[in-house]
C-alpha cells in the first residue's frame, strides 16, 4: 500500500477547514520557508479512500477475538466516548481556575473515591500514565515512608518469579535491589523461600493477585503477612484486577499500596500505544507522600486542590489523562455496584470455558480451576510437531483473531497465555477454540504449512529481529 506522499498530483485540493475568522498576521520574511513544505496534495476522496484502507489493515476488538493475555483487551463501550467527547471535559484548559472546572474535579474526585472502595485504599492520585508508570509511583511511595522514618537500611524489593517484568524494572528505577523468588509446583509464591527472603532491609513485595497464570495465591494474606512481620511494605500490581474487582481487594489482602491499569480493568482504549492511566491508591500510612495535588470537597461539596507537604513531587503534570479517567467513571456508573463483580465472574468463566475445552488437545501449565486467564505448555507440541507457540499465534491470523500473548510467564516453557475478557459471547470462544483445535491438527499433519503462517494476511511474517534492531520509525524525504 502507497504511503499518502506517494498518491496524488500537484493542484488537487479540498475545501475540509473552514475560513478563517480571526485577523491575518503576516510573517516576517526572515521567518519564512524558502520554499513550500512538500506536502501530498489530494482529492477529500483520495484521503478517505487511503484511510480507510489502512482502517481494514488495523486489527482491534472492533473488528475480531483479541485475546491478549497480561492486557485485558475488552471492548471499549461507545458511551465512554461520548461521555468524553463533551465540550465541558474534552474543551478545558488545565490552568484553568478551581471554580471554572468545578465538574472536571468532581470526576477527578469520584473515581478517585470508587477505586477506593474497589481496592480497598484510602487515597489514590489520578497522575501515573499507565501500569508500569504507576509501580514506579507507588514504588516512590515506599522509599519515602521508610526514608522519613529513618528506616534507610531497607534497599530491597522483592519480586516472584512469574511477575510481570516491569516490576523488577520499576524497582530498579527507584533504586532498590531486586530480589527474585521462585514459585511452588502449583504456580505460587514459594512461602519457605519468602520468608528466607525476606529481613532487615526488606523495602517491600511486589505482587500480582491473581499472578500471571491465572492463579489467586491461597496464601494471599500469610504472603504479606510474613513482609509486614519483617517490616516491609506490600505492593499490588493491578494488572489483574480484572478478574477479582467487586468480589475481593487488595487493602483486605493485606497490600498497602497498589496501582490500577484504567485502560485494562476499566475498558478504556490502549491499543497501540495510546493514552493509558494507571493510578496508583495507597493506606493511611502512605497518603501523605502522593504526588502532586489531590482534589478534596469541602462541606459546600466544593472541589479544591491540596497537596501534602511530604509529597513525592508530580509525577506527571496535573491529574493524569483526565480523558482516560472520564471514560473509565463512566464505565463504573454504568455497570454499578451489580455490574462490577458481574464482569469479574464472567471473565473467570470465559477463561475457565476455554480452558476446559481445550484440555483435551492442549497441555494446559497448572490444571485446575483458573481466574480471568490460563496458560498453556506448547512444549510438548513442539517435540512432537517441530511447530511453536509462536507458530500457533501466527496461524491463529489466518482466522481473523488476535493471538494471545507468546512467551510469558517466562517460567513456562513455549507459553501461550489465554484472556477471552468478559465482553466475548460463547459463540466467539466456541470459534476460536474450534480454531485452535484445527492449527493443533493441521500441524501434525503438515507443519511446514503452519510455519509459513500467517497465509492469508496483507502481510506475511517480517523479519521481527531485523525490525526490532534497525527500525525505520519514519518516512524520509526532502522538505
Amino acid at each position: 500500500m502507497d504511503l499518502i506522499f506517494n498518491i496524488g498530483q500537484e493542484g488537487r485540493k479540498l475545501s475540509l477547514l473552514p475560513g478563517c475568522d480571526v485577523e491575518t498576521v503576516s510573517i516576517s520574511d526572515g521567518l519564512r520557508r524558502n520554499n513550500p513544505p512538500k506536502l501530498p496534495q489530494l482529492s477529500e476522496n483520495e484521503i478517505s479512500r487511503h484511510y480507510t484502507k489502512l482502517a481494514e489493515r488495523t486489527h482491534g476488538v472492533n473488528n475480531g477475538f483479541y485475546p491478549l493475555g497480561s492486557c485485558t483487551m475488552k471492548y471499549n463501550p461507545k458511551v465512554n466516548e461520548e461521555t468524553a467527547s463533551l465540550e465541558g471535559f474534552a474543551g478545558i484548559h488545565p490552568l484553568q481556575k478551581e471554580s471554572t472546572v468545578q465538574g472536571c474535579l468532581e470526576v477527578t474526585h469520584k473515581i478517585s473515591q470508587y477505586l477506593c472502595e474497589i481496592t480497598g485504599m484510602d487515597s489514590f492520585t489520578m497522575q501515573p500514565a499507565a501500569g508500569a508508570h504507576g509501580e514506579f509511583t507507588g514504588l516512590l511511595l515506599i522509599k519515602a515512608y521508610h526514608v522519613d522514618r529513618g528506616d534507610m537500611n531497607r534497599k530491597k524489593i522483592i519480586v516472584p518469579d512469574s511477575a510481570h517484568g516491569t516490576n523488577p524494572a520499576s524497582a530498579a528505577m527507584c533504586g532498590f535491589d531486586i530480589v527474585s523468588i521462585p514459585s511452588s509446583d502449583d504456580g505460587c509464591v514459594d512461602i519457605e523461600a519468602l520468608r528466607e527472603a525476606v529481613g532487615y532491609d526488606t523495602a517491600g513485595l511486589m505482587l500480582t493477585n491473581p499472578n500471571t497464570l491465572g492463579i489467586f495465591d491461597k496464601n494471599i494474606t500469610e504472603i504479606t503477612k510474613i513482609v509486614h512481620e519483617a517490616g516491609g511494605l506490600c505492593y499490588y500490581d493491578g494488572a489483574n484486577l480484572n478478574a477479582v474487582m467487586g468480589i475481593v481487594r487488595p487493602g483486605d489482602m493485606g497490600f498497602d499500596c497498589v496501582h490500577v491499569n484504567i485502560h485494562k480493568t476499566f475498558s478504556t482504549p490502549h491499543g497501540g500505544g495510546g493514552p493509558g492511566s494507571g493510578p496508583v491508591g495507597c493506606k493511611a500510612l502512605l497518603a501523605p507522600y502522593l504526588p502532586g495535588t489531590q482534589v478534596s470537597l469541602d462541606e459546600n461539596r466544593d472541589c479544591h486542590y491540596t497537596a501534602s507537604e511530604k509529597s513525592t513531587g508530580a509525577v506527571k503534570q496535573f491529574h493524569g489523562n483526565f480523558l482516560v479517567n472520564v471514560r473509565a467513571l463512566t464505565y463504573l456508573l454504568t455497570l454499578g455496584r451489580e455490574g462490577i463483580p458481574e464482569a469479574s465472574s464472567n471473565a473467570v468463566l470465559n477463561a475457565n470455558y476455554m480452558r476446559v475445552k481445550l484440555a483435551d488437545t492442549f497441555d494446559i501449565a497448572y490444571p485446575g480451576t483458573c481466574m480471568h486467564e490460563f496458560v498453556m505448555s506448547l512444549e510438548n507440541f513442539k517435540k512432537e510437531t517441530g511447530c511453536s507457540a509462536l507458530d500457533v499465534a501466527k496461524g491463529l491470523l489466518d482466522y481473523g483473531m488476535h493471538p494471545p500473548t507468546m512467551y510469558f510467564p517466562l517460567i513456562v516453557h513455549e507459553a501461550l497465555m489465554i484472556e477471552p475478557t468478559e465482553t466475548e459471547p460463547k459463540e466467539v470462544l466456541d470459534r476460536c477454540i474450534e480454531a485452535l483445535k484445527e492449527i493443533h491438527a493441521k500441524a501434525h499433519e503438515d507443519p511446514e504449512h503452519l510455519k509459513g503462517a500467517p497465509h492469508n494476511t496483507v502481510i506475511g511474517r517480517p523479519d521481527e529481529v531485523t525490525a526490532a534492531r534497525n527500525p525505520i520509525l519514519c518516512f524520509s524525504r526532502e522538505v
